[in-house]
């Protein structure tokens, strides 16, 4: 059986999606750009996340960003966490910072981009309120009892903020799908269980078996049986 303990050995980028109220404003001096504005993650608001042992509590701490921060880390602003990049930091059109409310972001955009006039056609009329941000956990704790993770320390580098339509929303305890990671560390036992799940699933269906001769050679042969 797995134990709670092993999601303490869980590696890689993770995303976190929050509710926002993301502001924007035409960019003074420059024609045809956009600001936007708003927080990609917040600090101190446990949220409910789910793993395969089922959920837990979650903590931005205060603090979390500070040292990647002041790394000048590359960070991109994203679409649903992919697409072509629409700000970027290393071009100094995209600004990262860290208040007491959590991970706050401005970004120019180019309002004549297609991609852009929809999301930023979707921020005007409220289709579209949450963000999200990919990160590496670089310093954590977690509760004796595992069912507590306080995130301290985060890497931005080589990651993103991304307005979202969904993500796994700590808010609306959304169970994100099974990840290759989750797979990795699952007992041998279930492993094997949710694989002969998966094998039985994608099998192809069974044909019947193909009636030889002319299809009507059946009844041919029950005619000659009855003498007709």
């Amino acid at each position: 059986m797995n134990h709670k303990s092993e999601r303490a050995s869980a590696k890689g980028i993770v995303r976190r999606a929050f509710p926002v109220q993301l502001e924007t404003r035409a960019k003074e001096g420059s024609t045809g750009v956009t600001t936007i504005s708003g927080y990609a993650s917040v600090v101190e608001e446990p949220y409910e996340m789910w793993d395969f042992l089922g959920s837990y509590a979650e903590v931005v701490r205060s603090g979390a960003f500070t040292k990647t921060l002041n790394e000048t880390p590359h960070v991109q602003l994203l679409l649903n966490h992919g697409g072509l990049a629409m700000a970027y930091t290393k071009a100094g059109t995209l600004r990262l910072s860290e208040d007491s409310t959590g991970l706050h972001m401005e970004a120019d955009v180019t309002a004549t981009r297609s991609d852009v006039q929809d999301m930023l056609l979707a921020l005007g009329d409220g289709s579209v309120d949450e963000m999200s941000f990919a990160f590496r956990v670089t310093r954590q704790i977690w509760s004796p009892d595992y069912d507590q993770r306080d995130i301290l320390e985060v890497d931005l580098h080589r990651g993103d903020v991304s307005v979202v339509n969904f993500g796994a929303n700590p808010a609306t305890s959304v169970t994100p799908a099974l990840r290759a990671a989750d797979f990795d560390q699952l007992a041998d036992d279930d492993a094997r269980a949710l694989m002969e799940r998966l094998q039985r699933r994608f099998e192809p269906p069974v044909e019947p078996a193909p009636v030889s001769g002319h299809p009507l050679s059946l009844y041919l042969a029950q005619a000659q049986a009855l003498d007709l």
